[in-house]
Formats: C-alpha cells, structure tokens, sequence
C-alpha cells in the first residue's frame, strides 16, 4: 500500500511540475495584492476537487469499459505527442 502511495504521489508531483497549473499558482503568488496562504488554499482544493473528479470517472471507466486498454492508448497517444513535438522542432531545419 505504501510503495502505491509513493509511486502515486511521485507520478502525479513530477506531472504537474511545470505545467499549466503551476504556473498560474505562481503568476497568482506573484501578485503582491493576494495573500499567499489564499493562493495556496485555493489552488490546492482546486487539485484536490480535479482528482476526485478523475477518480470518479476513473471509478467509472474501470466499471463499464473494462474491456478497452486504456493504459495502452495513453502511452500512444504520450508517443504521438512526442513524436509531433520533435517534428515541430526539426520541421524548420528539414524543409
């Protein structure tokens, strides 16, 4: 149950480095007129209300679509993005 939680809480933590969401909790506590403690509060309940909302569809999903190989159309779907995003970087030096 431990190693779950660990490989949960590092997955989740290394994913939203850098991402939208932390950087508009930074330009938030950036503002000088907004308390830094309300930054917090809000954008942590705003994290904790969009994961309850993907562990009720997650619930969902796993009880009605037990058949469609989620995990397997994710990672292609990861790849294809990478793949389109080395195409966008090179696409100016190759043509």
């Amino acid at each position: 149950m431990l190693s779950a939680f660990f490989t949960i809480f590092t997955t989740v933590f290394l994913a939203e480095l850098g991402d939208k969401t932390q950087l508009a909790t930074v330009l938030f506590s950036a503002e000088n007129k907004t308390p830094r403690l309300l930054v917090f509060v809000a954008a942590a309940a705003a994290l904790v209300a969009s994961t309850a909302l993907a562990v009720g569809l997650g619930t969902l999903a796993e009880r009605y679509l037990t058949m469609v190989p989620f995990k397997l159309i994710a990672g292609i779907g990861f790849v294809l993005i990478g793949l389109w995003t080395i195409w966008e970087h090179y696409k100016p030096v190759l043509g």
